[in-house]
């Protein structure tokens, strides 16, 4: 997963053709914590769909309040810049969610095509 660390960057992936996958979360946060070990494996199973990128929300406090993230862990995702899916909220995600997150934002993907 690679990390945005400015705005600009964020803006940058934007413009990018392509679905990209956006995980805002924190270091002290231990949900965030929870989902590091199956990540990867998730990452791995939908490479081919979709870019993923991890944000630190203290860091950008700034564009996670103008994404509305309210919670983390969180997901966005956008499509050629055009936000397709969203998975916020302060409750712990298990990995069965976020796997059934990600079919869903790659379905959507296909669809905008």
């Amino acid at each position: 997963m690679k990390s945005i660390e400015t705005i600009e960057q964020f803006e940058q992936v934007l413009k990018q053709p392509g679905i990209h996958v956006f995980l805002f979360t924190a270091n002290w946060c231990s949900d965030c914590v929870y989902i590091k070990p199956f990540m990867p494996s998730l990452e791995q199973k939908y490479e081919e769909a979709m870019d993923f990128y991890s944000v630190d929300r203290d860091q950008l406090l700034d564009l996670a309040i103008e994404q509305g993230i309210m919670g983390i862990p969180s997901f966005i995702a956008y499509k050629d810049g055009k936000r397709i899916a969203s998975f916020i909220s302060s409750l712990r995600k298990r990995e069965q969610e976020i796997d059934a997150f990600l079919q869903d934002t790659r379905n959507k993907g296909e669809k905008e095509c």
